[in-house]
């Protein structure tokens, strides 16, 4: 019996101790940058970006569609002032214009877990490998900067698209939390995925395959998707 409740405690982790917040900081990509949220360095392009977004974009997010540019400033203002997240701006290298956000949600240095998420990419960063990148860039300074066990991607469980980019980043798919939020009027049923640190070394792999100049060519097309990296 004392065996049993041993083993059921989890692997013991004798030397964890709590890691440090994720900073607002500035990361340098070859595609992207990630920058600081700052109103008065990117709230222009980033309002001009969105309002010329697809609407549909906005339905399975917190937030929008925005009637007006002053809407969208307001909402972009509160993100960047955020005492609780941490906001970024993804800066698109090719026209040096800001063009999504994204933030770490709900960090807990305690038990070293963070999210990503309130993600939003404008067309002009839809489908480029500044996205992927940004992505990357993230995740690399919580695991190896910072040294957290655990990364989350959380969405509605209707939104497919987002199901697919964390499947596709290497996320792994947890199972459903069931009328876990009210959102907009409707029910959300949450999709839950991770990355673990055990998982990041092959992962990071992948990624610098995928990002690396040889694999694009002349047009920006990749040669080789990033699941034929994974295999």
């Amino acid at each position: 019996m004392a065996s049993e409740s041993r083993l059921a405690l989890g692997a013991p982790l004798p030397d964890w101790t709590p890691r440090p917040a994720p900073q607002p900081l500035t990361i340098e990509g070859r595609y992207c940058r990630v920058e600081p949220l700052d109103m008065a360095r990117h709230g222009d392009d980033l309002i001009a970006a969105f309002r010329a977004t697809e609407i549909a974009s906005w339905t399975h997010l917190f937030v929008g569609p925005f009637a007006d540019d002053d809407a969208i400033r307001t909402w972009l203002t509160g993100c960047a002032n955020s005492d609780s997240y941490v906001y970024f701006a993804v800066i698109d290298r090719a026209s040096g214009r800001a063009g999504g956000v994204c933030a770490y949600m709900r960090p807990d240095p305690a038990n070293g877990v963070v999210e990503i998420g309130s993600i939003h990419y404008a067309d002009l960063l839809k489908r480029k490998p500044a996205t992927t990148e940004a992505m990357y860039l993230l995740m690399r300074y919580v695991f190896d900067d910072l040294g957290y066990r655990r990364y989350e991607w959380k969405c509605n469980a209707f939104n497919t698209p987002s199901r697919r980019a964390a499947l596709r980043l290497g996320f792994r798919f947890e199972g459903i939390f069931r009328n876990h939020l009210v959102v907009k009027g409707h029910n959300r049923d949450t999709a839950w995925f991770s990355v673990i640190d055990s998982e990041w070394p092959a992962l990071r792999a992948i990624f610098e395959g995928w990002l690396a100049p040889e694999n694009f060519d002349n047009e920006g097309r990749q040669r080789k998707s990033l699941a034929a990296f994974r295999g």
